[in-house]
């Protein structure tokens, strides 16, 4: 129900599953292990993956810890999005990317769930694209320390206040892993 004319189709999005991201992330296996059965999916149905990968002072592109965890492999064919800012449209080529193929509704996985995850989500949503996030394949590490929740909360609040996202002409919410779906919402 995009608010974006002449984009029907749908993309996942895989934001920012580098090394030095989720490393130390909460339930990084099982996670990453999500996002792979996604992505798989995806590519079985035809549907755009678009990868995002952050870089910035403290991650220097080209470095071991830059690079999408060995897991996940990007095809060649499938765009990848650099980025510098926690919103992935923020002075990046995704919106033009999106454009390209049509999409006005994204299905989003990734890290770092307080993070890029969000700033994308509300990115999105406000730009007019329908957006759906994933709940059991999105991840953060622990930011406790520094007086944030421990990271089980974070997610879990974040799936709370996005399950019941609204706007007019928008779709927003969440769906489990098992139960993605890449037609139209």
């Amino acid at each position: 129900m995009t608010t974006l004319q002449n984009r029907p189709n749908t993309a996942l999005l895989v934001i920012d599953v580098q090394n030095c991201v989720v490393d130390d992330a909460y339930e990084r296996d099982g996670t990453v292990a999500n996002i792979v059965t996604v992505v798989e999916k995806a590519r079985r149905e035809r549907v755009p993956v678009v990868w995002v990968q952050h870089h910035d002072d403290g991650i220097v592109r080209g470095s071991e810890e830059w690079r999408i965890v060995a897991e996940l492999k990007p095809d060649d064919a499938e765009p990848l999005v650099e980025k510098s800012y926690g919103d992935a449209f923020e002075d990046t080529t995704l919106e033009s990317v999106l454009a390209g193929l049509g999409v006005g509704r994204l299905i989003v996985t990734g890290a770092e769930t307080d993070a890029c995850i969000r700033s994308t989500l509300h990115g999105a949503f406000t730009r007019g694209y329908d957006a759906t996030l994933v709940s059991d394949a999105h991840t953060t590490g622990d930011k406790s320390s520094w007086g944030a929740p421990s990271p089980e909360v974070v997610i879990a609040h974040t799936n709370l206040y996005w399950a019941d996202q609204t706007a007019p002409g928008r779709t927003a919410g969440t769906v489990e892993t098992k139960k993605v779906e890449f037609g139209v919402a």
